[in-house]
């Protein structure tokens, strides 16, 4: 990234009043995105701010391993009840006289 692209990035942050000191920078080589503190927004800052995608992978990731975990706790729960069930309906049929 050129030293150009830097300043323009961090002088339109400016005249927008934020702090670029307290903006967590990005870039994927083509340009500098910017975000700030209290949003979740990514903005592009060589091209004045134009709103970019933007999606926390942590925040995904934490989500999904959250419902992998309560996926399994509910998996486990159905096949113990399950099993429950299966030892139930041998001893019937062992107490009615079996096959």
């Amino acid at each position: 990234m050129s030293l150009q692209r830097i300043r323009r990035a961090w002088g339109y942050l400016i005249r927008q009043g934020v702090d670029p000191r307290k903006v967590k920078f990005v870039t994927d080589g083509v340009s500098i995105y910017g975000i700030t503190p209290d949003s979740d927004e990514m903005l592009d800052a060589l091209r004045e701010g134009q709103l970019a995608l933007f999606v926390e992978l942590g925040k995904i990731t934490s989500s999904v391993e959250e419902d992998v975990s309560k996926f399994e706790l509910d998996r486990d729960r159905f096949l113990d009840i399950l099993r429950g069930s299966e030892e139930e309906v041998r001893s019937q049929v062992a107490g009615a006289g079996g096959f």
